[in-house]
């Protein structure tokens, strides 16, 4: 067991056999070339961070998360465990240190520290009037058109075979916390864990990794950020539009409040839009409800079995 804390999630790194494939899907999806090498594609967002999106050329399946950690004495520490890898040079955009570990599961984890951060590339500006707080007057509301800007990585959710076990590993090595937990009859037979950073009185959210019981471990999909629900329903047109194969959505989660939406990339990882979390800190407790509690949505179309069994191995 370790004593760090994770700071933020900031990228999934995936395989596919096609960069060109994945590049204009991800730029379908809203995200930005920050790079490209002969086998490597990286995106980026409107934050900082030199990429959110990770793809390395070769047959398709998922290989890591990708963490902030606090310093480098945190490196040391998880370079210290059971089969991490030493402290390492980062030879991608942004530099930086890193560790290497993999969770329970097989999923790789990357954890690094000294990453150099890029100009921030914002966001569109409008104002929303709300009934009762109508700001916007005279000026016309006129959205920007074309797909949904995102703006960083927001979560990443696997299917596990030993949930105990994966939810312990997480908590144990990266410092995650409880925010929900979701149980099956007796209130000790765990089926799925929302986890997010424990970063104090920071208020962070609701979730960065979703970890749900199943026949076999794999990716169930990854998250990302938009501006907010109009963004969102512009987007779902363009990826409609680009005959992208839809899976769940538009809707409003109950456990973490987001607007969601959710697409098939070219080679079937499934990738979510959301906007508008809930954000916690230490002072909110762990929840524990059952599936007809916790997997439900407060508008939008029923989750779809497709959606619950999908997952794709990580080896």
């Amino acid at each position: 067991m370790t004593t760090v804390r994770v700071r933020k999630y900031v990228y999934a790194r995936l395989q596919a056999p096609s960069l060109d494939k994945m590049e204009e899907f991800l730029t379908d999806f809203g995200m930005v070339r920050s790079e490209r090498t002969k086998d490597r594609l990286y995106m980026r967002g409107t934050d900082p961070q030199p990429y959110l999106h990770v793809t390395e050329l070769g047959p398709a399946k998922p290989l890591a998360f990708g963490y902030y950690a606090r310093s480098e004495d945190d490196l040391k520490a998880l370079a210290r465990l059971p089969g991490a890898s030493g402290i390492e040079n980062i030879d991608e955009p942004g530099g930086g240190k890193r560790v290497r570990l993999k969770d329970p599961n097989g999923m790789g984890i990357e954890v690094l520290f000294g990453q150099h951060l890029l100009q921030p590339m914002g966001l569109p500006e409008y104002k929303v009037n709300w009934a009762g707080d109508k700001t916007r007057r005279t000026e016309l509301m006129r959205l920007p058109t074309g797909p949904a800007p995102v703006k960083c990585a927001g979560h990443g959710v696997i299917t596990t075979t030993d949930i105990k076990q994966t939810v312990k590993w997480y908590r144990e090595t990266l410092g995650l916390v409880s925010s929900d937990d979701i149980y099956a009859g007796e209130k000790d037979n765990l089926i799925g864990s929302f986890n997010r950073l424990d970063n104090g009185k920071e208020y962070v959210d609701h979730h960065v990794f979703f970890a749900l019981q199943a026949e076999k471990s794999g990716l169930n999909h990854l998250s990302y950020e938009s501006r907010d629900i109009d963004s969102i329903m512009i987007g779902h047109n363009v990826l409609k539009a680009k005959g992208y194969r839809h899976t769940w959505g538009i809707g409003r989660h109950l456990l973490g409040s987001q607007v969601f939406d959710y697409w098939y990339d070219p080679y079937n990882v499934v990738h979510e839009h959301w906007a508008d979390s809930d954000v916690r800190n230490e002072d909110d407790p762990s929840n524990l409800f059952t599936p007809e509690e916790g997997l439900r949505n407060q508008w939008g179309p029923e989750l779809p079995q497709e959606f619950m069994e999908h997952t794709i191995p990580f080896a």
